[in-house]
């Protein structure tokens, strides 16, 4: 059987905010676990009115908290929006906490990429544990990020 993953924006409904969004993306993934998805991703979005998962590893770690065995993880972390140490540490740390369910897509937004995979990169040789533990342990989406290996 091929696996079945869900990718979710965690939308706001007309009538609704930002943390019902939230619960809902809970319950979503607690349905696609119970019918036997493997994988729960959240995608990010800043600045839209309508979507409530803009801080994707914080909605990542909620999902997880209220899930047991399906895979949770980014539907694509924007790199050249965020600093490599800080998604580093964030994924690193989900990793510590729901061992072997956490997954990191990484992708590109507009220009600038090359220069800020690059860093990234050597961001992951500096801290060599949560290189460790992320690499070990999260199982980044290297095939869509193709990231430059410094």
């Amino acid at each position: 059987m091929v696996p079945f993953s869900i990718l979710d924006l965690s939308p706001i409904t007309q009538g609704s905010n930002a943390s019902q969004s939230l619960q809902n993306s809970r319950r979503l993934a607690q349905e696609a676990e119970a019918s036997g998805y493997k994988r729960f991703w959240l995608a990010e979005h800043h600045g839209m009115k309508g979507i409530a998962s803009a801080a994707t590893s914080i909605v990542i770690s909620h999902v997880a908290a209220g899930t047991k065995t399906i895979r949770v993880g980014s539907g694509g972390i924007m790199l050249p929006n965020h600093s490599p140490l800080v998604i580093a540490e964030q994924f690193g740390t989900l990793a510590a906490l729901y061992p072997g369910r956490i997954d990191l897509g990484l992708g590109r937004a507009r220009e600038r990429i090359c220069a800020r995979r690059q860093r990234f990169a050597a961001t992951w040789k500096q801290v060599p544990i949560i290189s460790q533990t992320m690499w070990s342990n999260c199982k980044p989406c290297l095939a869509r990020c193709r990231m430059a290996r410094t």
